[in-house]
């Protein structure tokens, strides 16, 4: 059988968008999408080229059935760990096989009950700071409290403030010098001559100093948490040996990073939701104060509504937008040859839009989860798919039901936003966020 030919977006087309696509390249995508169907080619220029999905059964080919042979690309690897480090995001084959075995028991369910009271006492002391007098940009605020949440809970660190709020900033400025690196290939020369990356990568620096600090505090004061970081510095491969200090930092470093943003772009984009549907948001309360159990793990089992939201908002806004591969053997997938070589963009936003996978994509309607998961996950993708589905899932889902119930059960929410807009970075966030809180 002949292989599927292709259509393909020129390097021209790409130019003439230029503008629009280093702000929101989704808008772009779409009609292409639309033009040429669920799998076309974008020429980058000097012979580049990638092709974009939003074939979900295509997805779940590369991320699941065939994942040893699709390797996360450049972009990931060595772009953005450049920024955050080689560790479990960015890693590939045998390395990140080895970092995920030794990794993965500190998110096993059981370890993350235990630290529930801490999230807990966290997410209600950053939620004070909510005012009712005014509208507050939920953003900011979901963002610390995510950051800290993980600082606290994964690391337990009691430190100041200025060094938590001094990492999330460095984290956010190196995303948003890596954005202009994809989406404007042709200016990289650009950004090297004019000191953009050098800025990056010296507060890049600055930011492994500072977990340095954070790691041999704790060496030094010879107490135990029995946190993440406890197991990490205790952990020892097969062969007996430890996580030498630069690995070790850039697995702080990965967690820090894809352990808030994505769920404060959740946290945020629900809350706007919630806000603009009084309906579902009234639905919600109504399943909390049945509610009896005191018990905070009780809570999130019970809390079915809350998870139906939740699991309704990344599909309309995935903070993990889009995923790539880059295919290291030939491949076939229907009539379509994949060569080795050839570098791949999943669009999650895409598929969770797609009226082939959803009856009305554009709405919000949390009660079509209610339906069995094997119904949907095929074509949901919220952490990814397959052996490398995100390690944290279970722990930002828990943090989200808390911090969702607790503002649901003692605020009302409104909002004069009509229509959410998005910007997406490396993950997607809310332009805008303004939400009006009043007392229950």
């Amino acid at each position: 059988m002949p292989s599927k030919v292709l259509p393909k977006v020129s390097f021209f087309e790409v130019l003439k968008n230029a503008g629009s696509i280093l702000k929101n390249p989704l808008p772009f995508h779409h009609r292409n999408f639309e033009k040429h169907g669920d799998v076309f080619k974008v020429s980058l220029g000097f012979g580049k080229s990638v092709l974009f999905i939003r074939d979900a059964g295509l997805a779940k080919h590369m991320l699941q059935k065939q994942h040893k042979i699709y390797h996360k690309s450049p972009l990931q690897s060595k772009e953005l760990a450049r920024y955050v480090g080689e560790g479990l995001l960015t890693a590939n084959g045998e390395k990140w096989l080895r970092q995920r075995r030794l990794i993965q028991p500190a998110f096993h369910k059981k370890k993350l009950e235990k630290l529930l009271s801490t999230m807990e006492m966290v997410i209600d002391k950053e939620l004070n700071k909510i005012t009712t007098d005014t509208e507050i940009d939920v953003f900011p605020l979901m963002s610390d409290l995510a950051f800290k949440v993980v600082a606290m809970s994964l690391f337990s660190y009691k430190g100041e403030d200025k060094v938590i709020r001094r990492l999330q900033d460095i984290t956010e400025k190196a995303q948003k010098t890596l954005i202009k690196e994809i989406r404007q290939p042709y200016k990289r020369w650009w950004f090297y001559l004019n000191g953009t990356v050098r800025r990056a990568l010296s507060e890049t620096k600055e930011a492994r100093d500072l977990l340095f600090q954070i790691i041999e505090e704790r060496r030094a004061s010879q107490e135990r948490y029995d946190d993440l970081l406890d197991m990490l510095l205790e952990s020892r491969y097969d062969d007996g040996s430890a996580m030498d200090n630069e690995q070790l930092i850039d697995e702080i470093l990965i967690l820090f990073t894809a352990g808030h943003e994505t769920t404060s772009n959740a946290l945020s984009f629900g809350l706007l939701l919630l806000a603009q549907h009084p309906d579902q948001q009234q639905h919600l309360f109504d399943e909390l104060q049945q509610q009896k159990s005191a018990d905070l793990l009780d809570e999130i089992k019970n809390s079915e509504y809350t998870t139906y939201s939740i699991e309704e908002t990344m599909r309309l806004y995935p903070p993990a937008y889009f995923s790539d591969r880059v295919a290291i053997e030939d491949d076939i997938y229907n009539d379509l040859e994949i060569k080795k070589g050839t570098t791949l963009l999943i669009s999650f936003f895409e598929i969770h839009r797609n009226s082939r996978n959803w009856k009305n994509p554009e709405t919000f309607n949390p009660e079509r989860f209610k339906k069995d998961a094997k119904e949907y996950s095929d074509y949901y993708f919220p952490f990814g798919a397959g052996p490398r589905m995100c390690i944290g899932s279970n722990f930002a889902m828990y943090e989200m039901i808390m911090v969702v119930n607790r503002l649901v059960s003692k605020y009302k929410l409104n909002t004069k936003i009509e229509n959410i807009e998005i910007k997406p970075l490396i993950t997607l966030k809310p332009k805008s966020s303004y939400i009006h809180f009043t007392e229950r």
